[in-house]
């Protein structure tokens, strides 16, 4: 499950990369052509969310080092880390600067030139994007587990999927909204029309970065294990012989793994080697059915 989830997010994060890029620099080249500043602040979103997928990956990679004794749970949480950086940047570079360039051609109003330039390229670029979120929506479907999507999105623990959904999605209403003011630009011969396009595209990317650091933040501070991977842990305990009650599990997401510990109370009359066998026997099943199980902390006990 671990490497599945890895290999999906590693797909997810590269389509990002090739569409951004390659959209970047079209970008550019329409923005110097026209001088339009929705443009501009369109390439510099692009160049942003391609040097994020860089630092999302990065982060990806980092996580399976394996545990040492500085770390002995590991480096999962650096995939937050990098998540949360990411969050940032969208918000500064994305967001502040496309307001601040709105603002900046409202005070001083360009003429535009060569629009068509500019609105082809908002095409080309509306296709590359949606490509890119088709393909985080494909990988979204292969770890969501027959979940709904919305299920998915509320107690998902995998912050790079999440980075990079919000990213598309901000990318594709950027975009509709550059088109939209550029064309109203032209029609109108109004440049001001330009100026507020600029400004709507940094509302949006603050909106989704405000989302996506809610989201990382939750998990860089702390977080339990999914759902369904906490119902399996509970239901593979109770179905043990030799434990009469569960007291109480508590589970922590580290990146793609998953730590367990539990109190349980064990059959009354068993001896202390059949116990430990018992729970050896437990760990064992438990890191057999669930794959990215990789602590886990069996405690017996008499009460809570």
């Amino acid at each position: 499950m671990a490497s599945s989830t890895h290999g999906s997010t590693a797909r997810a994060i590269l389509y990002a990369f090739v569409a951004n890029a390659g959209i970047a620099l079209a970008k550019s080249w329409a923005a110097w052509l026209t001088g339009s500043g929705s443009m501009l602040a369109e390439a510099i979103h692009s160049y942003a969310d391609a040097g994020n997928q860089v630092l999302l990956f990065l982060g990806l990679r980092q996580s399976t080092r394996p545990p040492d004794s500085e770390h002995p749970l590991g480096y999962g949480k650096l995939t937050y880390f990098w998540s949360f950086i990411v969050a940032l940047l969208l918000f500064s570079m994305g967001g502040l600067f496309s307001i601040y360039e709105g603002i900046h051609k409202l005070q001083h109003p360009e003429a535009l030139s060569r629009v068509w330039v500019a609105q082809w390229v908002l095409v080309f670029a509306m296709v590359l994007e949606a490509f890119s979120l088709f393909g985080c929506l494909r990988e979204i479907r292969n770890v969501r587990a027959g979940r709904s999507f919305r299920d998915w999105l509320k107690h998902t623990r995998n912050s790079e999927l999440i980075v990079v959904l919000g990213e598309d999605i901000a990318a594709l209403l950027g975009l509709i909204l550059a088109f939209a003011f550029v064309s109203m630009a032209s029609l109108t011969n109004n440049t001001i029309y330009d100026a507020f396009g600029s400004i709507s595209i940094g509302v949006v990317l603050i909106i989704v970065s405000i989302f996506v650091a809610t989201r990382v933040r939750s998990l860089l501070v702390g977080r339990s294990a999914d759902p369904l991977i906490q119902e399996a842990i509970e239901n593979i305990i109770r179905q043990e012989p030799d434990i009469e009650k569960v007291f109480n599990t508590i589970t922590m997401q580290f990146g793609p793994d998953t730590m367990l510990a539990a109190k349980i109370k064990m059959r009354s009359g068993l001896d202390i080697d059949a116990a430990v066998d018992s729970i050896n026997a437990l760990e064992r099943r438990l890191k057999d059915e669930i794959p990215n199980l990789q602590w886990c902390f069996i405690e017996p006990d008499v009460v809570d």
